[in-house]
């Protein structure tokens, strides 16, 4: 029977010109989230986003 596990990652939006500022400041946090539950056995089976007043939440769903 296979496990499941839900991490969720809130980056906060700011003020600048750089309309991907969240994409690159959140490309670490990430990976370092991938290889953590990678080395523990789970495999990355989905992900989701979505935006709340200025938060962007991250969903990765994991399965082992």
């Amino acid at each position: 029977m296979k496990e499941y596990k839900v991490e969720t990652l809130i980056f906060y939006s700011k003020l600048t010109l750089d309309k991907n500022h969240i994409v690159k400041s959140s490309k670490k946090e990430i990976q370092e989230k991938l290889d953590e539950y990678g080395k523990q056995g789970w495999h990355l089976a989905s992900t989701d986003a979505t935006s709340f007043g200025a938060a962007v939440y991250i969903y990765l769903y994991f399965e082992k």
